[in-house]
């Protein structure tokens, strides 16, 4: 059944492919709004023949997103950033991001929408990150009171940035740093989860049952410390490291120099003094008081099902690695 037109912003990035699929796989025509959409032609083979459409936009732009919202009947909001580089700042994308999309949207009469916000965001929190993405719901909000608001702690699948980084530096250094003592508890979720969410959210609305204005907090069945991620990852691909405890300051340090180095042509920063704030706060759904998954409806993946088939081509031999030898 075709549920009409959907335009997502950010839905070439990790958890945007993932959404896209899902909501073709629920009857939505898919707009994916995107800076360059010469880069997502492998979004165009997800659906159907004219199933997904690439437009250009870019949400520091008003008129390009007035463009890509004409004629959609939901919008869906995944824009990012974990860092800072040139005029992609947090301000920019967060912030002035999502109230111009607000407008747009308000334009356009659109009031099924879903934005993807952050576990944590907090209009007094020290992170930039967090703050920001606070600031960019009220914004989001004070347009669209029916909007749904997301709220995943850190995301996990095949093309993550968490898992894949750690056990990509276990490759290469003899000790994993366990920041601030590995104390910080995260709850992460599976992408395919987060999608599933979204596409919830838009069935809901598109069928009249409620247009929402719902925030959610996103996390998984588990939770774990950092100390015991680390000591995941490095179980799943046999390797044995060092887990090295790095007080608050030494992590600002490594924070710094990851922003310097960030300013580099096509260098991504290990780590910056933004993301060590943020992690000085644990990342999990408040024990009451907040919708989550549950009521959505969800069934959701553990880690344990998901990341160990991810991670064996980080073993010393791949696939063929001999788990009795352990590197």
């Amino acid at each position: 059944m075709n549920k009409g037109l959907v335009t997502v912003f950010g839905g070439s990035g990790f958890i945007g492919k993932y959404v896209v699929r899902a909501l073709v796989q629920d009857g939505w025509r898919v707009r994916v709004a995107m800076r360059r959409p010469h880069t997502g032609l492998d979004l165009k083979v997800i659906g159907n023949v004219g199933q997904v459409q690439l437009v250009q936009a870019n949400l520091r732009f008003a008129d390009s997103v007035a463009r890509a919202v004409n004629g959609a009947d939901a919008v869906v909001n995944l824009a990012a950033l974990l860092f800072e580089t040139g005029q992609q700042s947090f301000e920019a994308i967060h912030v002035q991001g999502s109230d111009i999309l607000g407008k747009a949207c308000e334009d356009a009469g659109i009031k099924n929408c879903v934005h993807i916000s952050a576990l944590g965001a907090d209009i007094n929190a020290d992170s930039d990150y967090a703050r920001t993405k606070a600031k960019g719901e009220e914004l989001l909000r004070a347009y669209i009171p029916s909007a749904n608001i997301l709220r995943p702690s850190i995301v996990f699948g095949p093309e993550d940035n968490f898992f894949n980084q750690f056990a990509a530096m276990s490759q290469l250094s003899p000790a994993l740093p366990l920041i601030g003592g590995g104390q910080t508890k995260f709850q992460p979720i599976y992408a395919g989860d987060v999608a599933e969410a979204v596409a919830q959210c838009l069935r809901t609305s598109s069928e009249g049952k409620s247009f929402g204005g719902d925030t959610y907090a996103l996390g998984g069945p588990e939770i774990y410390s950092f100390k015991e991620l680390m000591e995941f990852i490095l179980k799943h691909i046999d390797r044995r490291r060092l887990l090295l405890p790095l007080p608050w300051f030494a992590a600002d340090m490594i924070g710094l120099f990851g922003e310097v180095s960030g300013k580099l042509p096509f260098v991504t920063p290990i780590l910056t003094r933004d993301q060590v704030a943020l992690l000085k706060r644990d990342n999990i759904v408040p024990e009451s008081g907040v919708k989550t998954a549950q009521d959505l409806g969800l069934q959701l993946e553990t880690i344990a099902s998901i990341v160990p088939k991810y991670l064996v081509r980080y073993r010393h031999h791949g696939q063929f690695h001999d788990t009795t030898q352990t590197s």
